[in-house]
């Protein structure tokens, strides 16, 4: 049997990969005793056995019930020691704070959500969130944190965890937020924008179909994430699937970006806030109206549920997003050819008035091809998506990216990790 040195990673050995290997099929479900795991990877009842045991030594597996008899000596099944440590997820919105503790099988331990304006700045936003983080894992006994996922909204170089130039997060761009929760809870830290996070939780509902999916999130601003074949696709620099600032042809309002003509700066959330507005004050009335005439701020979430109510200043600003929107995503379907399409967001929980709009631009204006076996449909608007997105980033990056530099330590550290030469 290998000792602790012969599995530190300068080489992959064949005992290295099956140990990999037999731990993910235990803990994915794949294969839960000792026979099937033999079925499964060819390897011979000694050797699995071998493998088995250092991966129990390590840590990961411990024996479970037995399972049903097929005839002779029922085997015992192994499982997989998700208890042995945490992930954490910190999901930042424009004007929220979610953050959510779970173990290493996604199991959702404990969540927060608070109020609050991504505009403050990175040291008073980060301080808040890991207080807030600090509270769940204080709660929950504090437990060692193997992974930390958090998601921003706007742009984000995935390599480095660090936004770029994001429209609506002053004081943001190229902070180290990577470098501030390591420094926390001395563990891997990912970061992402917070559509890819979305993406990933809609891809974890699909895990077995491999799927080619977009999602469109449609709130205060615009954004989408693209899952080619089961694995998100961020692009060369993190940008992929910024949709909302490509032009639409003949608009002149000006973007939080500063360009002119942005499609967020046409359909976004805060877009249509100020269209009403604009149209309340040109003599609009309705539901809307009395919103603005009580003082009260107008949200695009107000919107959306104006328009399911019937109020005709909403729906005309809720299908006038929604063409726009549609259009945008019928130039994605030619170029990226999904099998579904998720709507999601603040402007889209108009619901079925919203997705109608959208699907029929799309069919319209999309190649016939692509649209064959295409379902369009509304994400399923549960406030924990970010938090189950988030533990599925990790999870992948975990126990598929990294496994092989960290293995060997029997739980992720820093050191295995980001002092590999290897990119993060």
């Amino acid at each position: 049997m290998a000792n602790v040195s012969t599995l530190r990673f300068g080489a992959q050995t064949d005992e290295v990969t099956s140990l990999l290997r037999i731990v993910n099929m235990v803990r994915l479900g794949e294969a839960v005793t000792r026979p099937e795991i033999g079925r499964v990877t060819g390897l011979g009842r000694g050797v699995v056995t071998q493998r088995v045991d250092r991966a129990v030594e390590m840590g990961f597996l411990e024996d479970a019930e037995y399972a049903p008899s097929s005839g002779g000596r029922a085997p015992r099944t192994l499982r997989f020691r998700s208890e042995r440590g945490r992930i954490v997820v910190c999901a930042l919105g424009g004007l929220h704070i979610h953050v959510g503790v779970t173990d290493l099988d996604g199991e959702i331990r404990a969540e927060a959500h608070r109020v609050w304006d991504i505009a403050s700045g990175p040291e008073e936003t980060l301080a808040v969130a890991t207080s807030m983080v600090d509270e769940l894992l204080e709660t929950d006994g504090n437990p060692p944190v193997w992974a930390v996922v958090v998601g921003l909204p706007g742009p984000v170089d995935f390599e480095t965890g660090r936004p770029v130039a994001p429209p609506i997060m002053p004081g943001w761009n190229n902070f180290d937020v990577r470098s501030r929760f390591e420094e926390r809870y001395s563990a891997p830290v990912w970061v992402d924008n917070d559509v890819n996070i979305l993406a990933a939780g809609e891809r974890a509902r699909r895990r077995e179909d491999n799927p080619d999916l977009i999602y469109c999130k449609v709130g205060t601003g615009i954004g989408a994430g693209l899952v080619s074949h089961g694995r998100l696709h961020r692009g060369a620099n993190g940008a992929a699937g910024d949709m909302g600032h490509v032009r639409v042809p003949g608009a002149e309002q000006q973007c939080r970006c500063g360009k002119i003509g942005c499609l967020e700066a046409v359909a976004g959330g805060w877009a249509l806030v100020r269209d009403a507005r604009e149209a309340v004050a040109a003599g609009g009335t309705g539901a809307i109206a009395d919103i603005l005439a009580s003082g009260a701020e107008l949200a695009p979430e107000d919107i959306s549920k104006a328009a399911e109510r019937g109020d005709a200043l909403a729906i005309s600003l809720i299908q006038a997003s929604a063409r726009q929107i549609g259009e945008a995503v019928a130039a994605l379907v030619n170029m990226f050819n999904p099998s579904v399409i998720v709507i999601g967001g603040a402007v889209a929980a108009a619901g079925e008035l919203f997705l109608a709009e959208v699907r029929h631009r799309v069919y319209e204006l999309s190649l016939p091809l692509a649209t064959r076996d295409l379902s369009i449909v509304t994400s399923v608007n549960d406030a924990r998506e970010p938090v189950r997105g988030g533990v599925d980033l990790a999870r992948e990056q975990l126990f598929e990216a990294v496994f092989p530099r960290w293995f060997a330590e029997g739980r992720p550290t820093l050191a295995a990790i980001r002092g590999a030469a290897i990119p993060a």
